[in-house]
């Protein structure tokens, strides 16, 4: 080594010093100025799903999101990183976080129960949010963009299932989230209005407990074949004098109860608990594999008359068997009496209406129970998904119908007990040593030199 070796060794280590500090500040540069992000992950689960690029598409105003956070840091990072999950997505969505503690006024105004809760503005029309997933600002979304809102229709008047109620066999929680969905609920009694309004999304029938009237049968007769949706449920037994309206769409009632013995490994003692565990290839359950419960329901057959489609929607497994003799005592298939499985419990129905109708697809859903969407039975298991899936579907909403959640299928490593001690080992005396090995060998070598 000279001086002059040593001198040229020495401005080569200051040239690649300035030139690693200028590339670092380069990239910190483009960092702050372009806002790029790759997701590596196995499921995507940082990018959002197609169901979601498609509403941003709908968006052509300003989105705003006001966030009600007390100072909660890492709620308010949850909440930005959500958002601008939109944003780089080309979404123009403009955030603002309250703290409810220093503006309990808005929070009045806003009608904000929960903190961390979001109020989405779009065009004038706000939705609260209250979990920051990616499936409830969509819907949310979703329905903002949408240019009329959605009506469901609840007949009464028959004793049906209230969406107003809070009795355990009525509808109040479900009616509560189709709100939180955007569509509005609207109780109708056609013994007074003698007629559907044209507006309405989706009717809904509710298990009625005495006969409808023959010119209120005639009236949701009219409303289907002017192209109106409708969902029927209805119970074993009796039809409660709907069964023209069933005749014209070709659906016959099996007679009994479905049995469902597979309950027995989930320790439910009564026979008439059906489960349904397989969902037949169809749009609105397509994607959706939660068990759904359905207790004391009919079995159902379709012949669709001329101009219709109709599919299973809800398959009972294999074992069950709809039961003619009552439920009491040793409760056993009698082949020749007893219907066997698999039973359909739900028909989906479709049909394209003609160019005077908008040429759109006309929907109706059939199902032979009720009780899965009643205040004590939507919290069991997928009931409450499986019935805003319904009602999405019936409304036409196809983009809201499933919007996955996404998951992390590597977030868990399970190592043996081996492999645990191996690791463990391997980093407090392995490594140790290796680096020490390594030195020492670089050190010698440099000594011999």
């Amino acid at each position: 080594m000279t001086p002059r070796t040593r001198l040229l060794h020495r401005l080569q280590g200051y040239a690649t010093a300035a030139l690693i500090l200028g590339i670092a500040g380069l990239l910190a540069t483009l960092s702050i100025r372009h806002d790029r992000v790759w997701d590596w992950t196995a499921a995507q689960r940082h990018t959002l799903s197609v169901a979601s690029l498609k509403v941003i598409e709908k968006l052509n105003r300003p989105v705003t999101v006001t966030a009600y956070v007390r100072e909660d840091q890492a709620l308010r990072d949850r909440i930005t990183y959500l958002v601008d999950r939109y944003r780089r997505a080309g979404a123009d969505i403009r955030i603002e976080f309250v703290n409810p503690d220093t503006a309990p006024d808005r929070v009045r105004d806003a009608g904000i129960r929960l903190d961390g809760e979001l109020v989405v503005g779009y065009d004038g029309r706000d939705r609260h949010v209250e979990v920051h997933t990616e499936q409830a600002l969509t819907n949310a979304l979703a329905t903002l963009a949408r240019d009329t809102g959605r009506w469901a229709v609840f007949a009464r008047g028959h004793g049906e299932r209230s969406p107003e109620g809070q009795a355990n066999h009525d509808l109040g929680a479900f009616a509560g989230h189709l709100g939180r969905r955007g569509i509005t609920v609207q109780p109708l009694e056609l013994a007074q209005t003698g007629a559907i309004a044209d507006n309405t999304s989706v009717l809904v029938i509710a298990s009625p407990l005495v006969d409808w009237l023959p010119a209120e049968v005639r009236a949701v007769q009219d409303h289907v074949r002017k192209g109106g949706n409708l969902l029927l449920l209805i119970e074993p037994g009796n039809v409660r004098g709907l069964g023209p309206l069933l005749d014209e769409l070709g659906i016959a009632v099996t007679t009994g109860t479905v049995v469902d013995p597979t309950t027995q490994r989930l320790g439910i003692e009564h026979p008439a608990m059906a489960l349904v565990l397989r969902y037949p290839p169809q749009p609105a359950t397509q994607g959706f594999d939660l068990l759904t419960v359905f207790p004391f329901a009919a079995a159902l057959k379709a012949t669709p008359p001329e101009g219709w489609a109709a599919a299973s929607l809800l398959q009972t497994a294999d074992a069950a068997w709809s039961e003619t003799a009552a439920l009491e005592g040793n409760v056993a298939y009698d082949e020749g009496a007893d219907f066997a499985g698999p039973l359909d419990i739900g028909i989906a129905m479709t049909r394209v209406l003609g160019a005077d109708q908008g040429g759109r697809e006309q929907r109706v859903i059939v199902i032979g129970d009720g009780d899965f969407l009643a205040n004590s039975y939507l919290g069991n298991s997928g009931n409450l998904d499986l019935g805003l899936r319904l009602l999405t579907w019936l409304g036409g909403d196809d983009e809201l119908i499933d919007i996955p959640a996404r998951t992390a299928p590597d977030a868990t490593l399970e190592l043996s007990r081996a492999a645990q001690l191996l690791i463990g080992f391997g980093f407090l005396f392995g490594l140790p040593l290796l680096l020490a090995a390594t030195g020492g060998t670089i050190w010698y070598r440099r000594r011999q030199r």
